[in-house]
């Protein structure tokens, strides 16, 4: 995928999903080297009371399931909001050497704002982290979810 605008459209789809069953509002896919997506996930923490239910665990689940093997080598994982320490450690364990975020995460993320898991040197893999993408409208999605709750 020349852009990822695309995928990071139907990452807030999930995110849209995700909000109407009352779970903060991420949503991600795992796209394949072809750009086919292979994976898709939104935060499930509430509807399946389950705390490791988010977004990225559950495409990354999808995705190796589709495939049959856990190695996620060669695909990209497109996400709203910067992933946690759990998913960063999952997107490692996976071996997907790609990550594409839409807003940052100032308080809990785990891959460029408040920690830096998946470039850290004394982890072998490095995984290649571009953000922004559609970051405003990723972040207005958070904003508006949180501020309907205060």
């Amino acid at each position: 995928m020349g852009t990822w605008d695309e995928a990071m459209g139907e990452a807030l789809a999930l995110a849209a999903e995700a909000s109407a069953g009352h779970d903060v509002p991420v949503g991600a896919v795992l796209v394949g080297p072809d750009g086919a997506i292979l994976g898709r996930g939104r935060n499930r923490r509430e509807a399946d009371g389950d705390p490791t239910a988010h977004a990225e665990v559950l495409a990354l689940r999808a995705a190796a399931q589709a495939l049959g093997r856990w190695r996620l080598d060669n695909c990209t994982l497109v996400v709203t909001l910067e992933p946690c320490l759990m998913c960063a450690g999952a997107l490692l364990a996976a071996r997907v050497p790609r990550l594409v975020i839409g807003a940052w995460d100032d308080k809990a993320g785990a891959t460029g704002s408040q920690w830096d898991v998946v470039r850290d040197a004394r982890i072998g893999s490095k995984v290649e982290v571009i953000a922004g993408v559609r970051g405003d409208e990723c972040a207005t999605v958070l904003h508006e979810f949180f501020e309907a709750r205060r």
